[in-house]
């Protein structure tokens, strides 16, 4: 069978980027509602009330600028080692 042609060549470093990020910010996420949970659980709230006080555009804003640092820095040890 003859394979198609296809230009993924050019975005595979993209798609890597963005699952690499991606998964730093599911990391800064569910450490970040571990730690509240914990916190907010012995005052009698309940996971809903940790992940409304945890999901604010000052987490989401540190949360990408971490993905981001974190990529760099990943990206430059992968190329050093």
């Amino acid at each position: 069978m003859a394979s198609s042609p296809t230009n993924s060549g050019k975005l595979a470093p993209i798609f890597r980027a963005v699952i690499e990020i991606a998964f730093i910010i599911f990391l800064f996420y569910a450490n970040l509602l571990m730690g509240e949970f914990t916190h907010s659980s012995r005052q009698g709230k309940s996971l809903a009330s940790a992940i409304y006080d945890e999901f604010t555009f000052t987490n989401l804003g540190i949360a990408v600028v971490s993905g981001l640092i974190g990529y760099v820095v990943f990206e430059y040890l992968r190329k050093k080692v």
